[in-house]
């Protein structure tokens, strides 16, 4: 039953009291304006058509009537009794999103991604959420009671100068990174390693990211990948903080490395792409792709459409687990406890079940929000998306209590689906434990290692002048003087 919409509510309390974060919200009050700035297509949008209305086992109506930041400012004034405008923009990339606010852009609430957060919070720019925010006492605290265990694990335990990530970033999104592949054409091993991009078998028939992060995350699981398949490193009892020292190395060496590689890899791949290779995959252009999970969900659901099939594969070597999150700018809020209020609430609107599901609906990427045990909206969701009834053939239980309730043998969160489902939609949205266990987040790099990189993907996009051979240079000088000297001639005939 699952689709993705995306192409290219309730009334908490009886009455409504007056009484705002310790003012008066009394009629004639100027309204919070609250500045928002996300990814493009980020959010649901409503307009819904009547049939598109999700119905779920547990009673749960979903329906997307309008954009959900027009219906947060009904709710924000059903709730607390004071009006909200909400001013919400988008951005293209994290690298747009910061080069909009170094020029003067200003926003309260915006959703980088992982490492850009970490930017802003090395940065000191970002605001940390207050402590009624965490209140697990306040049922509109939806974020922080429906939050996955597993997501906030991973904000609490990363941290920048000493601070947890979890103090600052409310997660929004999230998933990992690995290979789109076209079965008919590509071996589920040859899949399954960063070295797809650089096997001759597939020439000009794959493409990597354009952006320097992705593919030198891939470019290091295969420069280390003996060493990340080794059993006694896979088996060793530090195994995840060394997992995420060798993903994260950024030594003068592995980036020259990474570089010659990359060189190599660019005379293997078809193009470096940003989001054209969904459709290279769905009109067989192309037989693999370097692909995030929520992209690829997309492109299966496409490529299902049209008769035939795409599976999502997760190298061996190592993959890149990043998030999306919400963090408030101490420029946009500016002390202003009403706008900061707003902000915080319009995240846990966000974290509600059935608007988490609105929007893992028409976005097609998986929330970071789980439920409670008192709302099983998101499980149900994941039911109905790819559960099998018992007439299906080769059923399998497929465990996703890591995610829902902190562990993984949890017979409550245990999906009865069909065996095809291993490498499709339900696999690339909620990989499996032994997935996520060599799972790495690739850290923000400092100044150094930031320029390192930038210098090193400039090289590889185009080319590095130091690679030029001498002989060619010479080439190249004595045609400019011939030229030189021709046009000279020609001046002095005239």
């Amino acid at each position: 039953m699952r689709t993705v919409r995306k192409i290219g509510s309730l009334a908490l309390g009886a009455a409504v009291s007056c009484v705002f974060f310790g003012q008066t919200a009394c009629a004639g009050e100027e309204p919070v304006i609250l500045r928002v700035c996300s990814w493009e297509e980020y959010i649901d949008l409503g307009e819904w058509d009547e049939e598109e209305t999700i119905t779920l086992d547990n009673g749960a109506v979903i329906f997307g009537g309008r954009p959900l930041y027009e219906e947060f400012e009904d709710w924000y004034r059903e709730t607390y009794g004071r009006e909200v405008r909400v001013e919400y923009s988008c951005f293209g990339t994290n690298e747009d999103l910061y080069n909009q606010l170094n020029m003067g852009d200003t926003y309260d609430l915006v959703c980088p991604s992982e490492y850009m957060i970490m930017k802003l919070m090395a940065e000191d720019r970002l605001l940390p959420y207050s402590d009624g925010f965490y209140d697990t006492q306040d049922p509109n605290n939806f974020y922080i009671n429906n939050v996955s265990p597993f997501i906030q694990e991973t904000l609490e335990s990363n941290e920048i100068g000493g601070e947890s990530w979890s103090e600052y970033a409310a997660g929004y999104m999230w998933g990992i990174t690995g290979v789109l592949y076209n079965p008919a054409l590509v071996t589920q091993e040859e899949a399954s390693t960063w070295e797809i991009f650089g096997n001759p078998k597939f020439n000009r028939q794959v493409t990597l990211k354009d952006n320097v992060r992705d593919s030198y995350f891939a470019a290091l699981g295969i420069l280390k990948a003996g060493e990340l398949t080794d059993e006694a490193f896979v088996h060793s009892q530090d195994y995840h903080e060394k997992l995420a020292d060798v993903m994260n190395d950024v030594s003068p060496e592995t980036i020259r490395q990474a570089q010659e590689l990359l060189n190599q890899l660019m005379d293997n791949v078809y193009s470096l792409e940003t989001d054209s290779g969904k459709a290279d995959m769905i009109t067989g252009k192309i037989v693999a792709n370097y692909q995030w999970s929520g992209d690829a969900v997309y492109a299966m659901d496409q490529a299902d459409e049209d008769g035939f099939e795409l599976k999502f594969a997760v190298p061996e070597e190592s993959t890149n687990l990043w998030f999306d999150g919400w963090v408030m700018l101490k420029d946009g809020i500016d002390e202003d406890a009403g706008r900061q209020h707003a902000a915080e609430a319009f995240v846990n609107f966000l974290s509600r079940t059935d608007n988490a599901v609105r929007n893992m609906y028409y976005i097609g990427y998986t929330s970071s929000i789980a439920g409670s045990e008192s709302d099983d909206t998101i499980y149900e969701y994941l039911n109905w998306c790819y559960g099998a009834g018992d007439e299906d053939e080769e059923l399998m239980d497929y465990p996703v209590g890591y995610f829902f309730s902190g562990d993984n043998s949890d017979e409550d969160y245990l999906v009865r689906t069909t065996r095809s489902q291993m490498g499709r939609q339900l696999y690339s949205q909620y990989p499996p434990e032994d997935v996520m266990d060599r799972t790495a987040v690739m850290r923000y790099f400092d100044a150094e290692a930031n320029s390192a990189i930038n210098q090193m993907w400039i090289n590889v996009r185009c080319f590095d002048i130091y690679d030029v051979p001498t002989g060619v240079w010479m080439a190249l000088l004595a045609g400019l003087l011939a030229l030189i000297w021709m046009g000279y001639r020609k001046s002095k005939r005239r």
